[in-house]
């Protein structure tokens, strides 16, 4: 029993990756079905920068595109039972000021963006494996396998105007269904997930046209390792492809075979606070999305 607790204590610091800015066919979130206790409460700050070529729309005719990105975001989750199977709801919001310059039709153009992206919600379920515990009962209880599902959406209250090529705000709504696994081995975590973006019309793109996409499918995988202090370190990895972008009933591009890498670190430093540091860059770019970005977070955890 001596053994089980501090485990369980440790767990309730394997919250999700707060992570503001990432764009949603693209996301590298440790943690997502990772067991926890009903009824916790965890509220997360975080501060990223990323630099390079951060846009995904294969259909503007930009070259040397160069950005500076600095993001900010704050994310709330609750974890409750829901026919005896641990579910959560996540909230978050991100804001960000970027600036830099590219080539568009040739010419060279500098601009920039301030204000708040696209409001994420995720409503997810543990359906295998994780049991909805109290505080109590979750200290004597040792995580296996895990599978779960999540609905993502991403709601369009950035900033976004309908005259401008690259926004902050996307100006539709966006779903995805999605499913994961995740297995302990003792000091080893590891997950997988996979799911597929699905986009409602932008009838304002560049004033007056009609943008569509395709869905664009998406899987990453993490694997962590857990010190006894409870701090950790992961790498982490994921590809989407597809996403073919149609204005007004023309092919405009697509996004093929897109990988990302990166990495975290997180360390607690006292009771329910935590730190985390993340890093990830462009394996393999087919369009855009040629950045790098590090992060660092801020969670508190209480009941």
């Amino acid at each position: 029993m001596t053994r089980k607790i501090p485990k369980a204590k440790g767990s309730l610091l394997w919250i999700i990756c707060f992570c503001c800015i990432n764009v949603k066919s693209q996301d590298l979130e440790p943690r997502i079905y990772a067991n926890l206790p009903e009824g916790m409460n965890a509220i997360g700050v975080l501060y990223g920068i990323a630099k390079g070529n951060v846009v995904t729309d294969p259909s503007l005719p930009i070259a040397d595109f160069k950005i500076t990105s600095n993001n900010f975001g704050v994310s709330y989750v609750r974890t409750f039972g829901l026919a005896n199977k641990l579910s959560r709801l996540q909230v978050s919001l991100p804001f960000a000021d970027m600036s830099g310059k590219l080539k568009i039709n040739g010419h060279d153009t500098t601009g920039a963006r301030t204000g708040f992206g696209d409001m994420r919600i995720r409503f997810g379920m543990n359906l295998l494996g994780s049991p909805a515990l109290d505080k109590k009962d979750f200290r004597r209880y040792q995580q296996k396998t895990i599978v779960g599902a999540s609905l993502v959406l991403s709601v369009p209250t950035g900033l976004y105007y309908k005259d401008k090529r690259i926004n902050i705000g996307a100006h539709r709504w966006a779903f995805k269904p999605e499913v994961g696994i995740s297995r302990r081995f003792k000091h080893v975590y590891a997950e997988a997930y996979t799911g597929v973006w699905f986009y409602t019309r932008n009838s304002e793109y560049l004033t007056n046209k009609v943008q569509e996409q395709r869905p664009v499918f998406s899987m990453q995988v993490h694997g962590s390792y857990y010190f006894k202090n409870q701090m950790w370190i992961g790498i982490n990895g994921n590809w989407f492809n597809g996403g073919e972008t149609i204005v007004d009933n023309n092919s405009a591009g697509d996004l093929k075979d897109n990988w990302r890498v990166g990495a975290t670190w997180s360390v607690p430093f006292a009771k329910g606070h935590s730190i985390k540091l993340q890093f990830n860059v462009g394996a393999f770019t087919n369009t855009g999305l040629d950045y790098n970005m590090a992060s660092l977070s801020y969670q508190y955890i209480f009941f």
